[in-house]
């Protein structure tokens, strides 16, 4: 269980690297095929600048997710993500509205930070979600 869940982690790690190809509007693909996809173009870039380190990696990452994922988990796997995004805003909610109450600007400040960070990581685990 270990295992799958730090290859899931060094997949979307690398996932977000290369996002912005995974993001092509060529590809109509969706949840494990394009997570597939994704990471085959991932071995494409790494094998195209002499990356053997991360291009093993990455084929490594591509057997397992081939192997082990399947749309219904990984679809599990992402409304779980948003749930824990959710919570994450709701607590810094509450922390940002503790820091004012208090007054403390450097701590409001801070706390703002925090929320405006877990905002923008819900939304990316919904826009996750949607793929």
């Amino acid at each position: 269980m270990i295992r799958i869940s730090t290859l899931f982690l060094l997949a979307s790690l690398g996932l977000a690297t290369g996002a912005a190809q995974a993001a092509q509007p060529a590809s109509e693909l969706t949840g494990c095929a394009a997570k597939r996809q994704a990471i085959s173009e991932q071995i494409e870039q790494a094998r195209a600048h002499g990356n053997s380190d991360q291009q093993a990696g990455l084929e490594k990452a591509l057997s397992e997710v081939t192997e082990h994922c399947t749309d219904a988990n990984l679809r599990k796997e992402r409304e779980q993500k948003v749930l824990d995004a959710r919570h994450e805003v709701n607590q810094r909610t509450k922390d940002l509205d503790k820091a004012m109450k208090k007054g403390d600007a450097e701590k409001i400040n801070k706390r703002k930070d925090k929320l405006a960070e877990a905002k923008k990581e819900l939304q990316e685990a919904v826009d996750e979600l949607e793929r």
